[in-house]
């Protein structure tokens, strides 16, 4: 599969496994376990959660897939902004890393940003790294400005945000920003998240007819999408094996100039900034 590389060197797959709403329902629990077990059978090894997921039930639902395969995942968490400050956020890992049955965190992300001072997280993120509790640090759902603020604080390894072919507004500004920092994007969400959304776009007939010429799904498309994306790491969220199997199998469909084109057509590119979308 194809890779991106942090600025530490770290190189990580293209597609990975998103955990939200995940641990909310014990019921689900072994469905859940088995689904996050396949997709690191399949190479979607990185894996991607927080401790707001079911309120740390996503991440002890993690904990129990890597029980023996450590080794086999690169694993993402992150933190609440209210619980961002410098002890906050050591105090805040070690919850984490007990959940996940785990001695470090590859990557471990500020969700949003609260009210303590980035310079204060990062401090946080720091010692943790010095710790060893954690490799790379990072944010998510920052802007281009609060990008700017937070490079000049510490050395935030990614920005994991909202984007998908309804949400392109990173377009603008920010993901051709970081491109040029050699950082790579986190997409969350890259299938939509809201029913209606998802039925404006997988119901799309411009996404169908690229679909139906690649043989594929309209949500194999969209995904593919993402993925084609220049230093983008998608992270869609699956439980059903069939709907895992056609996420990998998203990620070996290369796209066409052709096919490009009429989705830019069908779904326009951003001409101006906008607000940063969030979910």
């Amino acid at each position: 599969m194809k890779t991106v590389t942090f600025a530490s060197g770290v190189s990580v797959p293209v597609l990975g496994q998103g955990t939200w709403n995940m641990g909310e329902d014990a019921s689900r629990k072994a469905a859940e376990v088995r689904a996050l077990q396949l997709g690191l059978d399949l190479g979607m090894t990185l894996i991607d959660t927080a401790e707001m997921y079911g309120e740390g039930g996503a991440e002890e639902v993690v904990g129990a897939a890597l029980a023996g395969r450590r080794s086999e995942a690169f694993l993402v968490s992150k933190v609440y902004p209210h619980n961002a400050s410098f002890d906050g956020v050591r105090e805040a890992c070690e919850r984490s890393l007990r959940r996940l049955r785990v001695e470090s965190i590859d990557l471990y992300l500020l969700h949003w940003q609260g009210h303590h001072p980035l310079a204060e997280t990062f401090d946080g993120f720091e010692a943790l790294r010095q710790a060893g509790k954690i490799g790379d640090y990072g944010v998510s759902n920052l802007d281009l400005p609060s990008m700017e603020d937070a490079v000049g604080y510490g050395a935030p390894a990614t920005d994991q945000v909202l984007y998908n072919l309804l949400k392109r507004g990173i377009e603008f500004d920010l993901l051709p920003w970081c491109r040029a920092r050699g950082m790579p994007v986190m997409a969350y969400s890259p299938l939509v998240s809201s029913g209606r959304e998802q039925a404006a776009l997988l119901g799309h007939p411009a996404l169908r007819t690229v679909a139906d010429a690649h043989d594929a799904t309209p949500a194999q498309i969209a995904l593919a999408w993402v993925l084609h994306q220049d230093g983008v790491i998608a992270i869609p969220k699956a439980v059903d094996p069939v709907h895992l199997r056609a996420n990998r199998a998203a990620a070996d469909i290369r796209l066409t100039s052709g096919d490009l084109a009429a989705l830019d057509r069908a779904f326009p590119p951003p001409r101006r900034a906008r607000a940063l979308d969030m979910r």
